[in-house]
């Protein structure tokens, strides 16, 4: 298997620990509910590539929802409202990322929406030429 195979199931596998910890938190439609919220941080693009790509990156990738992770678990054991929130909104974010990789949209890696890590979106990139 080529490393994107391996990152794409890897985002199977993300996204459906996701899942399971909304339902452990009787929360399991949290995840549908606010799949697309995600998807605003594209929003630069209305703006400028460079600031879109930015805030895509961003908004898709895990360090938000591990940072906002660590938060909900820290208020939880400590007793503070609004742990459990945080917590499935963390699963929510989690799930979209893992959805969004298992389905090939990857982070950008140029001013270009369809270009990221896990290659072009859609198949094939912008046409190259063949002569040297």
């Amino acid at each position: 298997m080529t490393p994107v195979t391996w990152q794409r199931l890897e985002g199977v596998a993300i996204a459906v620990v996701a899942i399971m910890a909304a339902v452990m938190l009787d929360g399991w439609w949290w995840p549908l509910a606010l799949f697309l919220l995600f998807d605003l941080s594209a929003l630069g693009y209305v703006s400028n590539p460079r600031l879109g790509a930015a805030l895509y990156n961003a908004g898709h990738s895990l360090i938000g929802p591990s940072l906002m992770g660590m938060w909900a678990l820290a208020g939880w054991g400590f007793g503070v409202p609004g742990g459990r929130v945080a917590a499935l909104i963390t699963a929510s974010w989690v799930f979209h990322v893992g959805v969004d990789r298992a389905l090939g949209y990857g982070l950008k890696v140029s001013d270009d929406f369809k270009h990221t890590h896990l290659g072009w979106i859609g198949g094939a990139g912008p046409a190259r030429s063949t002569e040297n």
